[in-house]
C-alpha cells in the first residue's frame, strides 16, 4: 500500500533542480544550491529532483552528486517529496541510492544507462539490482529508443518500482507502452521532456511531467498542469503556445542547449543558476539574443528566495 500511495504523489510537476557553478572555479556554489531548493519549495513544487539530467548529474563527481542529494533534502525539509538521481555504474549508483537513503531522500531516480553496448535483457538487469538493494521507492528514467519497452513491463511487478520518466517523443509508442502496464502495479507513467510535450503526453496515458522551466517560472507551469488536469484545451494550448519557444531553444544543437537556456534565464530573471561545466558551452550570441526576448514578453519581474 505504501508504494501505491507514493505512485500517486508523482501525478504533479517533478522540478528538476540546476547545479549553480561559481564562474571562475565551476566548483559548486552550495549556497546557491540551497537557495534554489528554496525557491521551489516556495513556490510549491511537490516533487524536487536534484541529480537529475538539468542539475548536470554527469558533470558532477560522485562525492558532489552525495553532498547535492543532502543539501537540497536537509533545504526541503520534509516540505516536498525528494527525488534523487542515481547512476553509472550499478554498484556506483547502488552506493548513491544508499546515500540518498541515509540522507533522507523519498526516492531515488535511476538514470538511463550510459554505455555504448546496452541491451533489453542488460538493461532490466541493470535497473532490478539497483531497485532491489536501495529501500527506496524508485523511478525509472527511460530514454534510449533503441531499448524495448518489454523492459518497463518485466520491471512493472518490482513493489519498488513507483513511476517511469519517459524521455522518448514517440506518442504512440508511448500510448502503447502506457496500456502493456498492468495497471495493479501502480506505476506512474511521467512525461520526462516537459512542458513542451506534456499536453501530447497526457493525452497517451501521462499523469505528471518533468520541468526545468519551473526553476524561473514555475507559476506557468502549474498553470498547465492545472489545465491538463481540469481538461481546459483552450488554455492548455494558450500556455503551450508561450512556452515552446523557450523549449525549442531548449532542444536546439540535439538539446545541448538543455540545461544552459535554463541557466542563462534564471540569471536574466536574478536567480542564482551560475555557469555549465564542460561539456556545455556558454549560450551562443544569436540564441541568447533570443532568450533575452523571450523573457523580456513574459514580463517576469526580477526574482529572489
Amino acid at each position: 500500500m505504501y508504494y501505491e500511495q507514493f505512485s500517486k504523489k508523482l501525478e504533479t510537476i517533478s522540478g528538476i533542480t540546476v547545479t549553480p557553478f561559481h564562474k571562475d572555479t565551476k566548483e559548486i556554489d552550495w549556497d546557491g544550491v540551497k537557495e534554489n531548493a528554496e525557491y521551489l519549495v516556495k513556490k510549491g513544487l511537490e516533487v524536487i529532483v536534484p541529480c537529475g539530467n538539468t542539475s548536470e548529474f554527469y558533470a558532477l563527481t560522485v562525492e558532489e552528486a552525495k553532498e547535492e542529494m543532502k543539501v537540497v533534502t536537509e533545504q526541503v525539509n520534509g516540505r516536498a517529496v525528494v527525488v534523487a538521481g542515481v547512476g553509472y555504474s550499478v554498484q556506483t549508483a547502488i552506493e548513491l541510492g544508499q546515500h540518498a537513503k541515509e540522507v533522507g531522500a523519498d526516492c531515488i531516480m535511476i538514470h538511463m544507462p550510459i554505455h555504448p553496448y546496452i541491451t533489453t535483457e542488460g538493461a532490466v538487469e541493470y535497473f532490478t539490482n539497483i531497485i532491489e538493494a536501495v529501500d527506496l521507492p524508485a523511478i525509472v528514467y527511460f530514454k534510449d529508443a533503441s531499448l524495448s519497452d518489454d523492459v518497463l513491463v518485466q520491471l512493472a511487478p518490482l513493489e519498488k518500482l513507483v513511476g517511469v520518466k519517459y524521455a522518448i517523443n514517440d506518442l504512440p509508442r508511448f500510448a502503447k507502452a502506457v496500456k502493456k502496464m498492468p495497471a495493479e502495479h501502480n506505476v506512474a507513467m511521467i512525461c520526462g521532456t516537459a512542458e513542451k510535450w506534456a499536453p501530447f503526453f497526457y493525452n497517451a496515458g501521462a499523469v505528471g511531467f518533468t520541468s526545468g522551466l519551473v526553476n524561473l517560472y514555475p507559476e506557468a507551469s502549474f498553470e498547465l498542469l492545472e489545465a491538463l488536469e481540469n481538461k481546459d484545451d483552450e488554455t492548455v494550448w494558450k500556455i503551450w503556445n508561450k512556452l515552446v519557444p523557450f523549449e525549442d531553444l531548449r532542444a536546439k544543437y540535439a538539446a545541448g542547449n538543455n540545461v544552459v537556456v535554463v541557466k542563462e534565464a534564471m540569471e536574466l530573471v536574478g536567480l542564482n543558476a551560475g555557469v555549465t561545466r564542460e561539456p556545455v558551452a556558454p549560450l551562443g550570441e544569436q540564441d541568447k539574443k533570443e532568450l533575452q526576448e523571450l523573457i523580456a514578453s513574459w514580463d517576469l519581474k526580477p526574482q529572489k528566495v
